[in-house]
């Protein structure tokens, strides 16, 4: 006779009255329940994402400024030469910037406060080369003072772009750079308030002014800027920013300017070899299978043709069939969207340009409008435990989700629509506080008695939105087949896109 048992049958016979029987026999199943209820959460696995790389995720699509000199000389990278008397918006309103963001469904701002010309366009104390040089607000105007109000007003983040690459600077090339570049860098991130991304290119010298030398220089870009010093600036300064590179440290460039993510993209990179600058643009889409950094790919794509503002570009803006399309290339493939908007002379979005940016909000949203999966019944073949139930991933909580056993690397969940239902998207997301599983997918379909595949895919990480023909299904199945350990899913839609 064990313990429990010993006490049941005492307790059974004691004259006892029937209150405190009751109670006891509970004080004596308590803890037995209890550890019948308890499941314990699956362990992480591989690289792991950061709390501010966290919240960069969540942010998604945000909007690139690029606005300095270029804009007045009809340039897209400036020589280093141009006068800072050319630089003089006329009806400059940050407020307009931040006001199409929010407007568009954007959730932040990130300016190009020093691009390749070197002007600045914060009064900064150790260039003439900027703002408190030109004709704009008699030389008294700080852009990113204004920006920060704006982001404020709206409820945006803020993030900046300073540009490695100086060709107006006389000390560029030299360890005096270095020094000069990193005084820049502090006072960006100590006089806007809080910001959520470092923007570092990878232009690394060429021909310039450089102080009226006027010609070419080149560096070690795997050497020259000494990058594990200046990020330990942002770290200091800043800890819940990340910092952009071709090689993180905190997310990547996609490898191309095209809007395009790639259908299979690990979060994950070897980076320690990497610098910004480097011949690593074919392996940026995909990023590595086995990295051993959480390093996600950031989408970096202009509106127009150019990255600045050009008159000639007004017709050709990006219409909002195109920027959806690149909304699924980019957003639908684990990436972020930094969609650059570049003002005009005025310092101004331009009109064609707001026009798109507001069609594409009203497109998208109707585009996801209606969600199939809320709430409906679903079923796995594989569950943990009690807490982890399949129906985590239609709950709408994105702190919830689905787990398959341990030592489980394939499994299905197939969610019941109750009835016929037309379907043409599916969204899916891990949970990835826990790492990066999943390798294969598919989404099928039953419809007509049978199951049809209508998606075939691999990694899925933060977030994939796949779009198939439309489809009356009373079921939908997406299997897990392949993965790195047992799936771990917070979340799944399924929409009826108008339109198709």
């Amino acid at each position: 006779m064990n313990i429990s048992t010993f006490f049941i049958d005492k307790l059974s016979k004691a004259a006892f009255p029937s209150f405190l029987r009751s109670l006891c026999l509970f004080l004596v199943f308590l803890p037995a329940t209890a550890m019948l209820a308890q499941v314990k959460p699956p362990e992480p696995f591989g690289p792991l994402p950061s709390e501010r790389q966290l919240a960069w995720h969540q942010l998604e699509y945000y909007m690139f400024v690029h606005f300095t000199v270029n804009t007045f000389t009809d340039k897209e990278w400036g020589y280093g030469d141009e006068s800072p008397s050319i630089f003089n918006p006329s009806q400059l309103d940050c407020m307009q910037w931040a006001k199409v963001a929010k407007d568009a469904g954007m959730k932040g701002i990130i300016i190009t406060a020093k691009h390749h010309d070197g002007f600045c366009l914060w009064p900064s104390e150790y260039t003439e080369h900027s703002v408190k040089k030109s004709p704009w607000k008699q030389g008294k105007g700080d852009m990113l003072a204004e920006l920060r109000k704006a982001c404020d007003a709206y409820g945006l983040k803020m993030g900046v772009y300073l540009s490695p690459w100086d060709r107006n600077s006389s000390v560029y090339g030299t360890a005096d750079y270095l020094a000069y570049y990193r005084k820049q860098l502090r006072e960006l991130l100590t006089k806007y308030g809080d910001i959520f991304e470092v923007w570092f290119d990878g232009a690394n010298g060429g021909d310039g002014y450089y102080g009226g030398a006027r010609e070419l220089r080149k560096i070690d870009n795997k050497t020259y800027y000494d990058w594990p010093n200046t990020h330990a600036i942002v770290r200091e300064l800043q800890p819940g920013a990340v910092m952009f590179s071709d090689a993180g440290p905190d997310i990547r460039w996609v490898g191309n300017e095209s809007g395009m993510g790639s259908l299979t993209n690990w979060c994950l990179l070897k980076k320690d070899d990497m610098y910004p600058g480097g011949d690593f643009a074919k392996i940026l889409g995909e990023g590595h299978y086995d990295g051993n950094y959480w390093v996600p790919a950031e989408v970096d794509v202009s509106i127009r043709r150019g990255w600045f503002y050009h008159q000639k570009e007004d017709a050709g803006v990006r219409s909002p069939e195109n920027l959806m399309e690149l909304y699924y290339s980019s957003v639908g493939r684990n990436s972020n969207l930094l969609l650059n908007v570049p003002p005009d002379r005025r310092g101004l979005l331009h009109e064609n340009d707001v026009k798109s940016l507001l069609a594409f909000k009203e497109l998208r949203d109707k585009e996801f409008s209606i969600e199939l999966a809320r709430g409906k019944k679903c079923s796995a073949t594989s569950v943990r435990g009690k807490g982890f139930e399949a129906s985590r991933v239609s709950d709408g909580d994105g702190e919830t989700f689905w787990a398959a056993k341990d030592g489980q690397t394939s499994a299905e969940i197939i969610i019941d629509l109750g009835r016929e239902t037309e379907v043409n998207r599916v969204l899916i997301q891990e949970y990835i506080k826990f790492g990066q599983r999943v390798e294969e997918y598919s989404v099928t379909v039953f419809t007509g008695g049978s199951w049809k595949k209508v998606v075939d895919g691999t990694t899925v990480g933060y977030k994939v939105i796949r779009k198939f023909p439309l489809e009356r299904a009373s079921k939908v199945k997406i299997t897990f087949s392949k993965a790195r350990a047992c799936p771990v899913i917070s979340n799944i839609e399924l929409f009826r896109a108008p339109g198709s």
